[in-house]
C-alpha cells in the first residue's frame, strides 16, 4: 500500500510538514536571500525557513517550495521577493536593549556633543537596522533627557532598515504600555501621548528622527559623517567577508573620535581594527587621527 502523500513528502524533505522543502529549494531561497541582503542561512535554519515561509505558501495556495522558488525566480515578482525577505529577516528589538550602550552614550558620548549643539554645532546619529523603531526612539529619549530642547537644535537621528514593513511601524511610533515598560515614567509621559490604548511618539521625538529604507549591502547615499553609529545584532547574520566589508564602510562615515556600538555577539574585525579602539563592551571609538 502506498504511503500517504504527506509522509512521502516528509521522507525526502528537510522538515516534516505539509509542504515539501528539499535541499535544492532551501539552497535556492538561501542564495537569493544572501544576494539581496547579505544574510547567510545554513541548513540548520531549515525549520526557521519552513515555518516563516510556510505562511506565504498557504496565502498563495501553493503545495510545495519548488513552486514557490519558481515564483521567486520570476524577474517580475519583486513584491513576493520582498515578502520573502521580510519573512526571513529577524526583527527582535525593545526599548533600551543592551542598556550599557545607552548608559555609555548618556554619560560619556552625548554631554560634549550636546554642549557643542547648544553653541550651534551639528550632531548626527545613525541607527542602522532600526527594525520597528525602539532603538532610534531610545536614542532620542536619551538625548532629550540630557537636553530637552534638542529637537530645536541641529541634532538629528537617521534610522534605516531593509524591511519597509517594520519601517512603517517605526514611523507610526505607536507602542503598548508593556513595550514602553523600560522607559522611565517621566520620559514616557513627556515624549509619548496616550491614544486609543497605546502610546504615540510625540513631536520632539518625531522632529529628531528620520526613517529611511536602506540595505546594508547596497548603496549608502549618506554624504556627511556621524558622531555615533549603532548597528547591533544584524551583522552577525552576514558571512565573515561581508561583516569585514560593513565594518570598513562604517569607518569613513564616523567623525574622528566618533563611536560605533555593535551587538553582544559581534566583534569588529579586518582592516577596520586599525581605525577603531575598544571603548567598552561592544563599543568602539574611531581614532582621532584616523
Amino acid at each position: 500500500m502506498n504511503a500517504p502523500v504527506a509522509s512521502r513528502r516528509s521522507s525526502v524533505g528537510m522538515v516534516d510538514g505539509e509542504f515539501l522543502l528539499t535541499t535544492a529549494d532551501f539552497n535556492t531561497i538561501a542564495k537569493m536571500l544572501h544576494a539581496e541582503t547579505g544574510i547567510t542561512l545554513h541548513e540548520g535554519k531549515a525549520t526557521l525557513m519552513y515555518s516563516r515561509l510556510g505562511k506565504r505558501l498557504r496565502a498563495l495556495g501553493m503545495t510545495d517550495f519548488r513552486s514557490y522558488c519558481e515564483l521567486l525566480e520570476n524577474p517580475e515578482e519583486n513584491e513576493e521577493r520582498g515578502s520573502m525577505i521580510r519573512a526571513l529577516t529577524t526583527n527582535v528589538t525593545r526599548f533600551y536593549r543592551e542598556p550599557h550602550h545607552f548608559d555609555h552614550l548618556r554619560d560619556v558620548v552625548l554631554p560634549p556633543l550636546l554642549r557643542a549643539a547648544e553653541r550651534g554645532g551639528r550632531v548626527r546619529i545613525w541607527s542602522a537596522a532600526c527594525s520597528s523603531g525602539q532603538e532610534p526612539y531610545s536614542l532620542g529619549l536619551t538625548v532629550l533627557r540630557l537636553l530637552p530642547n534638542a529637537a530645536s537644535l541641529d541634532v538629528r537621528i537617521l534610522a534605516t532598515d531593509i524591511d519597509t514593513t517594520v519601517l512603517e511601524q517605526a514611523r507610526a511610533g505607536r507602542y503598548s504600555t508593556e513595550a514602553l515598560s523600560a522607559v522611565p515614567g517621566d520620559l514616557r509621559n513627556r515624549h509619548f501621548e496616550k491614544s486609543q490604548g497605546e502610546w504615540e511618539a510625540g513631536d520632539a521625538l518625531r522632529r529628531m528622527i528620520t526613517f529611511r529604507p536602506l540595505n546594508l549591502i547596497g548603496a549608502w547615499p549618506m554624504r556627511g559623517t556621524f558622531d555615533v553609529i549603532m548597528c547591533r545584532n544584524v551583522v552577525i547574520y552576514f558571512a565573515e567577508d561581508t561583516q569585514v566589508e560593513i565594518w570598513n564602510r562604517f569607518a569613513p562615515l564616523l567623525s574622528p573620535g566618533g563611536y560605533l556600538y555593535i551587538g553582544h555577539s559581534e566583534r569588529v574585525a579586518g582592516p577596520a581594527m586599525k581605525v577603531f579602539t575598544n571603548a567598552g563592551i561592544t563599543t568602539y571609538q574611531k581614532r582621532p587621527s584616523a
